[in-house]
């Protein structure tokens, strides 16, 4: 299986049908395998009195809304969840989303999905790990602002809960993410501290991390996407636009076929080049029948024919068998 690639359209559809119809559209175009979007009811996980987030206070032209609001004006409803993933059906895309509260959970396990992708601000919600492990879906954990330590007790939560299977995505959770502040050695630490398959959510500006978590490792990438950086919302300059997003997609592809198996050994392609390439024992000089081979009458050199230069000490001290004229191949 190659990499799974998640187009994370997460809240930039703006809190429009419309536009999270286009979103899975560009997925889509783009060649990723799943859109992801992300489902709650406000009131169930945020007070009215909750402050923003930085970045969400940068990426946002109306300074004064609190999250609560905020959140209002992002929120799709159920319905629209279901049109969406019936969308998703009909094009042939991987439908996502993860729920940020116990009904939605319930909403998205009911609607039915390959996948519970549940995000960085769940790694320490014990109940709510508890509850999804007891649904017995296979599980892609975000661990943003986590310790190894908080990541070993969600890991093991889920699955003594009855998880069929979680992968565990690496990532920082700020938006933009800071290059020196990726980490993305950590991806392979998770890999060898728990033996299951990892992956990166990517917060950072551009492909290149995404690209080198891939070369790392990473079984699933998933990415922010958007329409338009310049429209108004707290993810919107943190995402890949649609061009940028078939750009990542397609390295990705790239990538993987370059990644290759392992194993070192000629390519059938290089064969051909080797055969033109590879030096061959030939006379360094005009050398008669009975002479003894020497590095003064022998040397390498391209030929098409005749010994490869891995057999030159087999040479030494034997005796020609017949005349060889300059550059001829010698032969034992």
């Amino acid at each position: 299986m190659g990499v799974f690639v998640i187009a994370e359209a997460g809240v930039n559809h703006n809190g429009s049908l419309d536009l999270a119809h286009r979103l899975c559209d560009e997925a889509k175009i783009a060649g990723a395998d799943a859109v992801k979007f992300q489902t709650w009811k406000t009131e169930n996980i945020v007070t009215r009195q909750a402050a923003m987030a930085s970045y969400q206070r940068d990426n946002l032209k109306e300074k004064r809304q609190s999250q609560y609001d905020m959140l209002k004006r992002l929120e799709l409803q159920y319905d629209d969840f279901r049109d969406l993933k019936r969308y998703c059906d009909r094009i042939g895309l991987c439908f996502l989303s993860t729920p940020d509260d116990e009904e939605s959970l319930d909403f998205l396990l009911a609607l039915g999905m390959p996948f519970l992708k549940v995000g960085s601000g769940e790694v320490t919600n014990i109940p709510y790990l508890r509850r999804i492990g007891r649904s017995g879906a296979k599980v892609i954990l975000s661990t943003g602002m986590a310790t190894l330590a908080e990541v070993d007790v969600a890991y093991r939560t889920l699955l003594t809960s009855g998880a069929e299977e979680v992968i565990l995505l690496h990532c920082t959770t700020n938006y933009p993410c800071p290059y020196d502040e990726v980490n993305l050695k950590a991806m392979q630490t998770l890999k060898a501290a728990f033996g299951c398959r990892v992956g990166y959510s990517d917060h950072t500006q551009g492909i290149a991390v995404s690209i080198a978590a891939v070369a790392m490792g990473a079984a699933v990438l998933e990415k922010h996407f958007t329409l338009d950086n310049e429209m108004e919302g707290p993810d919107h300059k943190a995402s890949l636009n649609p061009g940028e997003l078939r750009e990542m997609v397609q390295a990705v592809r790239q990538t993987e076929l370059a990644l290759g198996d392992g194993f070192k050994r000629p390519k059938p392609s290089e064969m051909e080049i080797s055969s033109v390439v590879r030096k061959r024992v030939v006379a360094r000089r005009v050398i008669v029948c009975g002479e003894y081979f020497t590095e003064e009458n022998l040397t390498v050199k391209r030929c098409s024919e005749g010994f490869d230069a891995v057999h030159w000490d087999l040479f030494m001290g034997r005796q020609a068998q017949k005349n060889y004229d300059v550059d001829e191949p010698v032969w034992l």
